[in-house]
């Protein structure tokens, strides 16, 4: 009962979720040929809903790029999208955690949807979002993705001086009777519906088998996978930056650093043993600007991809409009992409240089695992002596009184 009582009614150490998320990302790189990310499937939903109000798309290059046959449901890309939405619902509706949450600020719902806009904007222009970029994009040792985790730090940085201005936090409002219990009075049945979700989910993959459809049932079990991983660890890419500017926590951040050194040698050991080519993006003036939009565009929002998915499967309305504006702002960029002239002008002179190509797989683990190292120290440094409000400690002075 212990047991099932810390895995059920208490968050994971966000060092076992994301550890164990990076060597998932390795064998679902290695089965799939594919690689864990979901901004390119918002994207495309983004094409298809263009397409029910009668849009043309047909001539549009980015979506020739990202592939946009058949329907989310006949993609990898689709179901673990899905998958990661269904898993953390079904974690959170066992665990009790289900609760609608809508902000006291209704200026929250809008500053919700700008943020999700430029970071979903963001998040394509560099060719991937968190995930693409800093978990798989890292492991599969593409240049691209250093440069996206630069220019990130900066526009989370940014971001946060923003979002602790007068003007953006608007004036507190006080809270009106039990809202939030009257709206909530039936959690007693949450794990019942939670583990009847959870069932419905298998047979779906258990169809996905028997029809032939491999790829997309294990896509569907890595999902849902990666969906219990997010939101039992809480894993937020967000939280990493903006924890470390404001309050100087690291724990997230050390955590990510941790899961991608584990995914790095094990998406290795897959690349070698598979004899698979990694997934290479682009690195170009769009990878900085990109992820600086997207450092930017997460802060503003109150939360990158994944910290946005579990937790509006938990209930909390203003992740809705993130979700919503991730999707417009995709889909923006898509049309910026040659309409706009946004790839002549920011992604054309670029090139994807991988390191396993410019050094060899071991200088390219080594390399990357002493930046990951570094990147730790680093972390560890700040959150040791950066205070909130204070900055960093200039000495510990003792004082007679």
């Amino acid at each position: 009962m212990k047991v099932i009582n810390k895995i059920f009614n208490h968050y994971w150490s966000p060092y076992v979720a994301i550890g164990i998320a990076g060597v998932l990302s390795a064998l679902y790189f290695g089965i799939t040929k594919t690689v864990w990310a979901v901004t390119g499937e918002f994207t495309r939903l983004g094409g298809h809903i263009l397409q029910l109000f009668g849009v043309d798309i047909s001539d549009w290059a980015y979506f020739k790029l990202i592939h946009m046959q058949g329907t989310t449901f006949s993609r990898t890309d689709g179901w673990i999208v899905w998958g990661m939405l269904i898993g953390a619902l079904i974690m959170i509706l066992i665990s009790n955690s289900f609760k609608i949450r809508i902000p006291k600020q209704k200026r929250r719902l809008v500053q919700g949807l700008i943020g999700g806009i430029i970071a979903g904007f963001g998040a394509r222009l560099a060719l991937g979002c968190n995930l693409a970029a800093f978990f798989t994009g890292v492991p599969q040792f593409s240049l691209h993705s250093w440069i996206f985790m630069i220019a990130t730090a900066i526009g989370t940085f940014i971001g946060t001086k923003i979002v602790n201005l007068k003007w953006w936090k608007g004036k507190p409002v006080l809270q009106k009777g039990n809202t939030a219990k009257l709206l909530n009075k039936n959690r007693r049945i949450q794990p019942y519906i939670g583990g009847l979700i959870a069932i419905i989910y298998i047979g779906i993959i258990i169809y996905l088998f028997v029809t032939d459809k491999t790829m997309l049932g294990v896509a569907a079990i890595f999902g849902a996978a990666f969906g219990i991983l997010i939101e039992r660890g809480q894993i937020c890419f967000t939280s990493a930056f903006r924890d470390l500017w404001i309050s100087g926590r690291a724990t997230m951040t050390k955590a990510i650093l941790v899961g991608m050194a584990i995914s790095s040698v094990a998406t290795l050991i897959v690349i070698i043993v598979y004899g698979l080519e990694p997934v290479t993006k682009i690195a170009a003036p769009s990878t900085f600007i990109g992820g600086l939009l997207f450092g930017l565009g997460i802060v503003l929002a109150s939360g990158c991809e994944t910290g946005m998915m579990y937790r509006l499967m938990e209930g909390q309305v203003h992740y809705l409009m993130v979700f919503i504006g991730n999707i417009v702002g995709a889909t923006a960029l898509a049309y910026a992409w040659d309409h706009l002239g946004v790839y002549n002008l920011l992604v054309k002179s670029g090139k994807p240089i991988n390191l396993i190509t410019a050094m060899g797989p071991t200088g390219a683990l080594i390399i990357t695992l002493t930046l990951l190292v570094v990147s730790f120290i680093i972390a560890a440094y700040w959150q040791k002596n950066y205070r909130f409000e204070v900055g960093f400690k200039k000495g510990d002075h003792k004082h007679v009184h």
